[in-house]
C-alpha cells in the first residue's frame, strides 16, 4: 500500500505476520550529494544529531524508550538519503512511530550536544581512516568523479565538520526535512487501519516546505584511465577499478547487474575461479554495480599479498576484457539471473530488509514500481545484452584504479596503465564451455502447512538432526556443529580447525573445488564452514525446491572432504595472507591481543586462524587425523530450519548419513583441556600500530554456555550496552570519548570473558578507560534502578525476537545448543531466563565478576595512546 498525506509526505506499508516486529524507516531524500561545499558531511551530521534530543526526550531517552520496548535504533547517509530506522515489538508499533517522528520532526539541535557530536564524528572519520576498504573505496570515488558531488566523502573531512554552527544545522534542515521530501515506511505484523490513523497522528500537518536543492554537478565523460595511488601501514594490497555506468533507472542496469554477477558474485564466479580456486592470488575478489539516483560505477577490486599484485590484477583485467570480446556461456547468465532473484527472496525474511527494498525503490528508483520493472528487465536479459553493456562501458578509457599498497611495495601509476594497456592490446580467448545445467529438481506440491515445533532423529552411529519447519519464505537454513575448534588444539596445531573447515567445502571425493563452486551457485545459495572456540561447524542456505541437492552437498562436505594437497597449499597460501594482514583490522588485533592477555594456559588464548610457523607445518595427516579421530558423523549435530516438510526432511538425512558413519571413529569428549586459573592481579599489554585511533579491550574471565548466571550477564552487559546503555551515554553522548563503544559477555565451553570494546584517539585513552572503570565500578556498588533493569531486559528480549527472522539465526541456535548440552530448546526458554533476572542478581554478579585486580587490559594503537595511558594512570 502506497499513499501520500495532505501535507505530501509519502507513507508505504507492507503487512508481515511471520513474526510479532515491525520496522519503521523515514527516508529524507537528501544525503551528502545535496551538500555545497562548504557543507561537506552535514547530512551525516544531522543524522547523529536528530538522536541527541527534542522538546520532549532529552539526551540518551530516544535510544533509552525504543530500548526499552524491545527494540533497536539505527541511521544511515549515503549519497543520496538519509533513513532512520526502528525495529521493534509490534506491540509497541504506536509509541515506535511517535519516537521516530519526534526525533525527525522536533529534534532540539541544542549547541552543547552539538559541540560534543562533532567530537564524535571526528573519531568516526579517524576510525575510517584506519580501515583500507574504506579508503580504497573513498580513493575511487574522490577519482572517478572530478565534478560531481558523488567525489566527495559522505563523512566530510575533521576541518569540515568543525566548522558546523547549529545556523548551518538548521538551514539544512529547514531545506529538506519537510514532509514532501519525506517517505514513511511500515512493515510488520500491524493492520492497514491503525498505520493510517498513527501516521495521520505523527506525521500530519504543515511544517515547512522543500527549498529546490543546490543543482548537481553533471560529471563529464571520461576520456582516459585514472589512477589513484596511496602508500601506508598496511599488510595487504587492496585495490579497485570502476567504470562510469548510467544512473539506476537506466534499462541497461539489470544487464550490468547479471554481469557483475557472472564476474565476480558467488563461489563460481569468473573472477572467483580465476584468482582465488585455480591460483590462489586472492583472499577476496568481487564485483557489483554501484547504480544511484546520479550515473555510478561498476566496481571489481581484490585484496591480496604485495608479492601477488602484478599477477592479480592482470588476470582481473584478462577477465573483464574477455567478456567484453566473447559473450558469456548462456548457462552462466541463467545462473546470474537465478542469483539475483534469490537474492531478492533472501531479502524479505526480516521486516527490516524489506522496508529497506522499498525506501531505496521508492527515494531512488522512481517508486516502488519500479522493483517489478527491474525483475522484467532482469528476465529478458540475454548473452548480447551483456556483451553490448561490457563493450559499451569496460574500456581503459572509461578505468578508474584505486589502489593502497604497503609502503615500499606495489605498482606504480605508470606500471598499472602499462599492464592494463597491454591486456587490452592481447589477444584473449574464450572461457570453455560450462557443462550443461543439471535439471531442475521437480518436488511434490503438498498443502501450505504452519510453522512447527522441533522434531528430533538421532540416526545410529550418524548425527543428531534437528528440524523446524518455517514456512514465511521459500528458503532453507542448514547448520551442522562439531566439538572442537580453538579449545582442542595446541600452539603446535594451531589454526588445524580453521584449514580442515576451508577444505571441506572445497573439495569432496566426488567433485572439483570448480564443480562444488558450480553446484553451490546453481542452488542459488552458499555453502561455507568455519572453525570457532569450540566447535567447527558447516552452513548451508539455499532455496528449499533444492532441498535435496543442498542436503546432499552438506552431507558430501561433512563425510568426504577430499583433502587434496593442491587445494591445501591454496587454503595455506590463503589463510598466511590473512595472518598477515590481521594488523590492516586493529578492533581485531586489539581482541586477539586482549585474548592472550587474559588467557595463559587455556586454548582460548590462541587466534582461531593460527599462527604463521603452525599453519606452515600442517600436511594432510594432520587434516586427517583431524578428520577421522574427531570428526565422526556420531558427533554432529545438524539443525535444518526452512520450508521444509519435517518428517520428509528427516528421512532424507537418514538415507544419507546411515551409509556413511564409521564405527571406528573415537569420540572428540576425551580431549583433555588445559584449565585456565583465575587471575591474582592485573595484567595489561600494550602493542604498537600507526593508525589513527587506539582501540581497547579490557575484561574480565566470564562464565560458560551452560552456566545459570549467563543470564544474568547477558543482563549486565544490557545496562552498559546499547545506544540507551550507560556506556554510550556517558563515553558518547556526554563526553564525546569514542565513536564505538559497546560491551559484551562470551561464553564458552569453558570459561569466556565479559569486557568493554572502544576505539578512541590516542589522547584521550586515559580519560576514556577512567570512565569506562567508573561506570563497572557504579554496577559493583548499587543497585541498578527498576527502570534501567526493566529497560535492559525488555531490549535483551526484543532483539532476540527480531534475530530470530531469520531461518539461519533459528538453525544456528538450534545447533550449537544442542552439541554443547544445552538443549535445542533452550532459545525457547531465553525470554523467561531474562525476566527472571533481578536487580540483585545483577548487583552480585557484577561484584564477582567486575573485580579490578583481576582484570586483563589489552591496547592497540599509535605509541602516543601508550604514552598518554601512562602519563595519567
Amino acid at each position: 500500500m502506497r499513499y501520500q498525506l495532505e501535507n505530501g509526505l509519502t507513507v508505504i506499508f507492507e503487512k508481515q505476520a511471520a513474526a510479532p516486529v515491525v520496522a519503521l524507516q523515514v527516508w529524507v531524500k537528501a544525503g551528502s550529494a545535496d551538500e555545497t561545499p562548504e557543507q561537506a558531511g552535514l547530512a551525516h551530521l544531522h543524522e547523529h544529531m536528530l538522536f541527541k534530543g527534542t522538546a520532549r526526550r532529552g539526551l540518551g531517552e530516544i535510544a533509552r524508550d525504543v530500548e526499552a520496548r524491545g527494540g533497536e535504533v539505527n541511521a544511515w547517509t549515503s549519497f543520496d538519503q538519509t533513513v532512520y530506522h526502528l525495529v521493534l515489538s509490534s506491540h509497541f508499533f504506536a509509541e515506535g512511530l511517535d519516537i521516530l517522528s519526534d526525533a525527525v520532526r522536533h529534534s532540539a539541535f541544542d549547541p552543547g550536544e552539538l559541540s560534543r557530536e562533532i567530537e564524535v564524528v571526528v573519531e568516526e572519520i579517524k576510525r575510517s581512516a584506519d580501515l583500507p576498504s574504506r579508503r580504497v573505496m573513498r580513493g575511487m570515488f574522490e577519482t572517478a568523479y572530478q565534478r560531481h558531488p558523488y567525489r566527495l566523502p559522505v563523512l566530510g573531512s575533521e576541518a569540515s565538520v568543525r566548522s558546523f554552527t547549529r545556523e548551518k544545522i538548521l538551514e539544512f534542515f529547514r531545506r529538506h526535512y519537510t514532509p514532501d521530501n519525506l517517505v514513511v515506511i511500515v512493515v510488520g505484523d500491524v493492520e492497514e487501519s491503525q498505520v493510517r490513523a498513527e501516521v495521520e497522528r505523527y506525521f500530519s500537518g504543515t511544517w515547512g516546505a522543500r527549498q529546490p536543492p543546490p543543482a548537481r554537478a553533471e560529471e563529464l565523460a571520461q576520456a582516459g584511465m585514472r589512477v589513484c595511488l596511496e602508500k601506508g601501514d598496511v599488510r595487504e594490497a587492496h585495490f579497485s577499478l570502476a567504470w562510469h555506468v548510467p544512473g539506476i533507472s537506466d534499462p541497461v542496469i539489470p544487464a550490468l547487474d547479471v554481469l557483475a554477477m557472472v564476474l565476480g558474485q558467488g563461489e563460481g564466479s569468473r573472477l572467483s575461479l580465476a584468482l582465488k580456486l585455480e591460483k590462489a592470488l586472492t583472499n577476496e575478489v568481487y564485483a557489483y554495480t554501484y547504480a544511484s539516483r546520479d550515473p555510478g560505477l561498476m566496481v571489481a577490486g581484490a585484496s591480496l599479498g604485495p608479492e601477488k599484485l602484478r599477477e592479480a590484477l592482470r588476470d582481473l583485467m584478462v577477465e573483464i576484457r574477455r567478456v567484453s570480446l566473447h559473450p558469456v556461456d548462456p548457462a552462466e547468465l541463467v545462473l546470474a539471473k537465478a542469483a539475483i532473484e534469490a537474492d531478492a527472496v533472501y531479502g524479505r525474511e526480516t521486516v527490516q530488509g524489506i522496508a529497506r527494498k522499498l525506501g531505496f525503490y521508492e527515494t531512488t528508483a522512481g517508486g516502488v514500481e519500479a522493483e517489478a520493472l527491474y525483475f522484467e528487465r532482469v528476465a529478458k536479459v540475454t548473452v548480447e545484452d551483456l556483451h553490448e553493456a561490457a563493450r559499451r562501458f569496460l574500456s581503459p578509457e572509461n578505468l578508474t584504479f584505486s589502489g593502497l599498497f604497503p609502503e615500499g611495495s606495489g605498482m606504480t601509476e605508470a606500471e598499472i596503465q602499462t599492464l592494463v594497456n597491454e591486456v587490452w592490446r592481447e589477444p584473449i580467448s574464450p572461457r570453455p564451455a560450462m557443462p550443461p545445467l543439471a535439471a531442475p529438481e521437480v518436488r511434490k506440491p503438498r498443502k501450505k502447512a504452519a510453522s512447527g515445533g522441533i522434531e528430533k532423529l538421532v540416526i545410529p552411529g550418524g548425527p543428531t538432526v534437528l528440524v523446524k519447519s518455517e514456512r514465511n519464505v521459500p528458503l532453507v537454513a542448514l547448520r551442522a556443529v562439531y566439538p572442537g575448534g580453538l579449545r582442542f588444539e595446541t600452539e603446535a596445531t594451531n589454526g588445524v580447525s580453521q584449514l580442515h573447515s576451508r577444505l571441506m567445502t572445497r573439495s569432496t571425493a566426488r567433485r572439483t573445488a570448480a564443480q562444488m563452486a558450480r553446484e553451490i551457485d546453481e542452488l542459488a545459495g552458499a555453502v561455507f564452514a568455519g572453525a570457532g572456540r569450540n566447535s567447527i561447524s558447516l552452513r548451508g542456505e539455499f532455496l528449499s525446491k533444492h532441498l535435496s541437492r543442498g542436503l546432499n552437498l552438506v552431507a558430501e562436505c561433512l563425510t568426504e572432504p577430499a583433502f587434496d594437497a593442491d587445494e591445501l597449499e591454496r587454503e595455506r597460501s590463503m589463510l598466511l595472507q590473512e595472518l598477515a594482514a590481521r594488523d590492516d583490522h586493529p578492533s581485531s588485533a586489539a581482541f586477539d591481543l586482549f585474548s592472550r592477555t587474559l588467557y595463559t594456559r587455556h586454548p582460548y588464548r590462541m587466534d582461531v586462524l593460527g599462527e604463521e610457523l603452525s599453519v606452515r607445518a600442517m600436511d594432510l595427516t594432520h587434516q586427517r587425523d583431524l578428520h577421522h579421530r574427531a570428526l565422526s558423523p556420531s558427533n554432529l549435530t545438524l539443525a535444518i530450519v526452512g520450508d521444509v516438510d519435517p518428517d520428509e526432511t528427516l528421512a532424507m538425512c537418514e538415507k544419507l548419513f546411515a551409509s556413511r558413519h564409521r564405527l571406528s571413529a573415537e569420540p572428540i569428549v576425551h580431549h583433555e583441556v588445559p584449565q585456565e586459573p583465575e587471575l591474582t592481579e592485573p595484567r595489561r599489554q600494550f602493542r604498537e600500530l600507526d593508525k589513527a585511533q587506539a582501540h581497547i579491550v579490557y575484561g574480565f574471565l566470564g562464565t560458560t554456555v551452560d552456566a545459570p548466571e549467563r543470564y544474568t550477564l547477558d543482563v549486565l552487559s544490557s545496562v552498559l550496552a546499547g545506544q540507551g546503555g550507560r556506556l554510550f551515554v556517558e563515553l558518547r553522548d556526554r563526553r564525546s570519548l569514542a565513536y564505538s563503544v559497546s560491551s559484551f559477555s562470551v561464553e564458552g565451553l569453558d570459561p569466556g570473558y565479559f569486557g568493554v570494546y572502544l576505539g578512541t584517539s590516542p589522547d584521550k585513552v586515559a580519560e576514556a578507560l577512567a570512565a569506562v572503570r567508573q561506570q563497572l565500578a557504579q554496577l559493583t556498588e548499587v543497585e541498578v534502578s527498576a527502570a534501567e533493569l526493566a529497560r535492559a531486559k525488555r531490549y535483551l528480549i526484543g532483539a532476540h525476537a527480531i534475530s530470530l527472522q531469520r531461518n539461519s539465526a533459528r538453525a544456528s541456535l538450534l545447533a550449537f545448543d544442542e552439541s554443547y548440552g544445552v538443549g535445542a530448546e533452550a532459545y525457547l526458554r531465553y525470554d523467561e531466563e531474562i525476566e527472571a533476572v533481578s536487580s540483585k542478581m545483577v548487583l552480585e554478579c557484577a561484584r564477582w565478576l567486575l573485580d579490578p585486580s583481576r582484570g586483563a587490559l589489552a591496547i592497540v594503537g599509535p605509541k602516543a595512546a601508550d604514552l598518554d595511558f601512562a602519563a595519567n594512570a
